[in-house]
């Protein structure tokens, strides 16, 4: 059975074609910088590997470019839309609607897109996929995998925030917390390579998006996002953790809207606010160069991760591994050594050579003395969705 898995990030479009339940890659790709001008589109299969530069302004765009690569007659790898069966689709926010995977119904896109509000990056991107693909798949079953899923074994007293209750049982405000596929998929990864019956790891899920989370015994007990993917760790547009008082300031005393705060808090922020640069390639480089503000933003950044593994391993009392992942979890050497620099009280010590090195497997980056395991897995969100989507449909 071919399935489709398209996973919309907020500036970027995974995808995978494959062959369930063998688990056959038979092409991948990537859809990167969506909205600017020098967006790419990297594709590749067993004969092909080519990237391509193009002006895409929206997710349906890139889509449709993805769609004409699968088509193509000398690159592509089917010959009609319908030898896809299912399309599993990420979506972002599900709320207290969705616990489990689902086929998606005119109900089910009403709901993602009631959520848009709270996931305003990533809900749009999402449903605009499943619309698109509802279109040129139109015989194919339409799954949604949600990011809130993994996380719904968060325990009341890490998942409520100290407002009044009525607006937790009546308004569903609470932690939710994202990303879920990916940390679902390394943590699993994880427990397997330590082999432990018992475990306590944090996964560091690292790319525009970023969050964390501690899993103790393979269930997700505490995550940096919460009622909407905005909170937590620096992004590359949002700000994470902020002292909500700075927001009726920027309203009541210096002139601005509440539109044009959370425009600001959500597309104009995090890295790309204090450098100018969305692209953490882009601000390494321009460190390396003696940026001062690009130095500085790469130091708050492995800053507000080395909070988070201190608050983590003190709610689990006790850390056996963190598990760096996801685009730049897994590629920057830099951010992996910025946080783990200094962080000798918790049994972690970074071996740099290995550190230095590249690799597609999971690897292990510590020396031989560190009481905790530094691993770096590579994310792979669209396997996770397959397996998922696969499984409800049959």
């Amino acid at each position: 059975m071919k399935i489709l898995i398209i996973n919309s990030g907020s500036s970027s479009i995974k995808f995978q074609l494959m062959d369930m339940p063998s688990e056959t890659l038979i092409c991948s790709g990537l859809v990167e910088r969506i909205g600017y001008k020098n967006a790419t589109i990297s594709y590749k299969t067993n004969g092909n590997n080519l990237q391509q530069t193009h002006h895409i302004e929206s997710h349906r765009q890139g889509l449709e470019r993805v769609v004409e690569l699968l088509l193509d007659p000398k690159k592509g790898v089917i010959t009609h839309t319908n030898e896809i069966k299912v399309v599993g689709h990420r979506v972002v926010h599900g709320g207290n609607s969705f616990s489990d995977t689902t086929l998606i119904t005119s109900e089910v896109k009403d709901k993602i897109q009631e959520y848009a509000a709270l996931a305003p990056l990533h809900n749009p991107g999402n449903l605009e996929g499943i619309l698109v693909a509802e279109e040129i798949f139109p015989s194919a079953k339409q799954v949604a995998i949600f990011d809130t899923a993994f996380h719904q074994t968060i325990p009341e007293k890490a998942k409520r925030y100290a407002i009044p209750t009525s607006l937790y049982e009546e308004n569903g405000i609470q932690v939710y917390g994202f990303h879920g596929t990916s940390h679902q998929y390394v943590s699993e990864k994880a427990i397997a390579y330590l082999g432990k019956e018992s475990s306590k790891i944090i996964t560091i899920h690292l790319g525009n998006g970023c969050s964390m989370t501690a899993v103790r015994d393979g269930k997700s007990i505490d995550h940096s996002l919460g009622f909407t993917p905005s909170n937590g760790l620096i992004m590359g547009t949002r700000s994470g953790d902020i002292d909500h008082a700075i927001i009726f300031h920027m309203v009541n005393n210096l002139g601005y809207t509440l539109d044009n705060v959370k425009t600001l808090l959500t597309n104009q922020s995090g890295m790309l606010g204090l450098t100018g640069h969305v692209d953490l390639r882009d601000i390494q480089a321009e460190a390396e160069k003696g940026n001062k503000d690009c130095q500085l933003a790469l130091s708050m950044n492995a800053y507000r991760i080395k909070k988070y593994i201190g608050s983590y391993a003190a709610a689990m009392n006790g850390l056996d591994a963190i598990v760096f992942t996801a685009g730049i979890g897994e590629n920057s050497s830099v951010i992996r050594q910025l946080v783990c620099e200094d962080m000798e009280v918790f049994g972690m010590d970074l071996d740099k050579t290995k550190n230095n090195k590249r690799s597609g497997d999971i690897r292990e980056i510590n020396t031989t003395a560190s009481k905790v395991k530094i691993l770096v897995i590579p994310t792979n969100e669209e396997l996770e969705i397959a397996k998922q989507a696969f499984e409800l449909v049959n």
